[in-house]
C-alpha cells in the first residue's frame, strides 16, 4: 500500500466516524422527541462540538493530499467527493441539534396518537437507514448500496407532504397549541432534509466509484 492509499484509507475511516455520529445523533433526538426526554437533547447539544470538530479535521485531511499529493483524475474525484460527503453529514448533525432545541423549548410532550399517526418512528428509521446504506457503499468502495438510497426517499417525501397536512389540520382543531405544531412540522421538514443530504451522499459516492454525475438529472422541467 503506498502513503497515498493508506491517506485515502485514513480519510474514509474518519468518514465512516463522522456517519456513525451522525446516526448517533439522530438517534437521541429521535429519543428526545418521541419519549420527550429532555436531558436526551441536552446530550445532543453536547455531542454537536465533537461533530464540528470532526468535520474540521476531515476538510483538513481533504486539503492535505490536495497540497501534498496532487492528485489527479481517480484521486481528485475522490478526494471532492468526500468533501462535499463531510458538509452533507456536518448539516445532517445540525438538523439533529435543531430538533433537540425544539425538545427543550417544549412545556409537554406531544401525544403518543399523534406521533404515531405522523409515523415519526418510521421517518427516522428511514433516515437512518439511508445512513446505513452510504456507510456501505464507502466502507465496501460499492455504490450499489447508495443505488437504494433513493428509493428511501421516495417514501420520505411522502411522508413529510401526508404529515404537512396532518399538522395543518391540528392548528385548526387545537389553536392553543400552534407555536408546538408549528415546531413539530419544523421537525417533520429538518428530518425531510436529512433525507435530501443523504440522497447527495449518495450522488457523491455514485460520482466517486463509478464516475456517474446524477446531479441535476431530473431537473429538466420547465420553471
Amino acid at each position: 500500500m503506498t502513503h497515498l492509499e493508506q491517506v485515502f484509507k485514513d480519510l474514509k475511516s474518519n468518514l465512516q466516524e463522522m456517519a456513525v455520529l451522525v446516526k448517533n445523533q439522530l438517534n437521541r433526538s429521535r429519543v428526545a422527541l418521541l419519549e420527550f426526554d429532555q436531558s436526551m437533547a441536552n446530550e445532543v447539544l453536547h455531542t454537536e462540538k465533537r461533530v464540528n470538530a470532526m468535520e474540521l479535521q476531515i476538510d483538513k485531511l481533504c486539503e492535505n493530499i490536495v497540497a501534498l499529493y496532487n492528485p489527479v483524475a481517480t484521486d481528485m474525484r475522490m478526494v471532492f467527493a468526500f468533501f462535499k460527503i463531510n458538509s452533507h453529514l456536518e448539516r445532517m448533525g445540525d438538523y439533529a441539534k435543531n430538533i433537540a432545541y425544539n425538545v427543550l423549548d417544549l412545556e409537554e410532550e406531544y401525544s403518543g396518537s399523534l406521533l404515531e399517526r405522523l409515523n415519526m418512528g418510521r421517518m427516522f428509521d428511514i433516515a437512518n437507514e439511508m445512513i446505513d446504506e452510504n456507510i456501505v457503499a464507502l466502507v465496501s468502495g460499492n455504490p450499489e448500496s447508495a443505488h437504494s438510497v433513493f428509493e428511501m426517499d421516495i417514501e420520505l417525501n411522502s411522508l413529510h407532504k401526508k404529515n404537512l397536512d396532518v399538522i395543518v389540520e391540528e392548528i385548526k382543531q387545537h389553536t392553543d397549541k400552534t407555536k408546538s405544531l408549528i415546531d413539530l412540522a419544523s421537525t417533520i421538514r429538518r428530518i425531510e432534509r436529512v433525507g435530501d443530504y443523504n440522497t447527495n451522499i449518495a450522488e457523491e459516492l455514485i460520482f466517486c466509484f463509478e464516475a456517474l454525475v446524477l446531479k441535476h438529472k431530473n431537473n429538466n422541467k420547465s420553471l
